[in-house]
């Protein structure tokens, strides 16, 4: 079962990146797929079945996955459109109170989570039909903070990571991507964003058994992209219809 084997990379995955050590400017670093594995456990059911298209986010967003295991997991879509309404959370070690984590409690939305789903519902309506051929997996599975040169905290890619611990990250999380990828058997893999869509480029072009999916990129939802903030989804779903990803 797909579902399984997904776990089984996965809970690897959590394990491996569980003893990396991170510097400057990663001060805290979460790793949902440990404390919220119950979220992520009960999202993995929709993983069954060849998908056509999968979907790779960046990394967890301190609203969204961070709370409750899944990609891209804003609480409300959580809810609604995947029908997932409880799960065990546990507390992160070393939690910076300024983002606690409360599960399916969170009181926040986040925002690229909210725009993500919102697209999936507008165009399925539920899940049950968004699944049947899609899925939707993050590359890195932890969420780094750390602060700017103000002093204020902010939430941080894994490309703004001190180069020698970021490519020792990246190893595990291409090695994951590359197993859940073979299980999957996707005709296109779709990066959110630039950097999500570069990690699949440089770690799926060779070595598929299968063959290789077409890898494309479309526009990352997050608010603190400009091009983001007028009609997202509209662009996407023009982007995914030009390159034949969506009729």
């Amino acid at each position: 079962m797909n579902s399984i084997n997904i776990l089984r990379i996965y809970q690897c995955l959590c394990d491996d990146v569980g003893r990396l050590k991170f510097s400057w400017p990663a001060e805290f670093v979460y790793n949902p797929l440990s404390y919220a594995w119950d979220g992520f456990r009960q999202y993995a059911k929709f993983s069954e079945g060849r998908k056509r298209v999968v979907f790779l986010g960046i990394n967890p967003g301190p609203w969204g996955m961070a709370q409750t295991g899944i990609p891209f997991g804003e609480v409300n879509s959580v809810r609604e459109f995947l029908g997932i309404n409880s799960m065990r959370i546990f507390t992160p070690q070393n939690m910076q109170v300024s983002y606690p984590v409360r599960g399916l409690d969170c009181p926040r939305s986040e925002v690229s989570g909210k725009r993500l789903w919102g697209l999936f519902r507008d165009k399925f309506g539920t899940a049950d039909e968004f699944f049947a051929e899609h899925f939707v997996l993050n590359y890195c599975p932890l969420l780094f903070i750390g602060r700017t040169d103000s002093g204020s905290l902010r939430n941080i890619t894994p490309d703004k990571l001190n180069p020698s611990e970021r490519d020792g990250l990246c190893r595990l999380c291409d090695d994951a991507l590359i197993e859940a990828v073979e299980i999957l058997r996707p005709d296109y893999v779709v990066g959110v964003g630039t950097f999500a869509y570069s990690r699949a480029k440089s770690s799926l072009e060779y070595g598929l058994s299968y063959g290789h999916p077409d890898i494309i990129r479309i526009l990352h939802p997050s608010p603190a992209n400009p091009q983001a903030n007028q009609d997202w989804a509209g662009k996407v779903e023009r982007q995914l219809s030009a390159l034949g990803v969506w009729q």
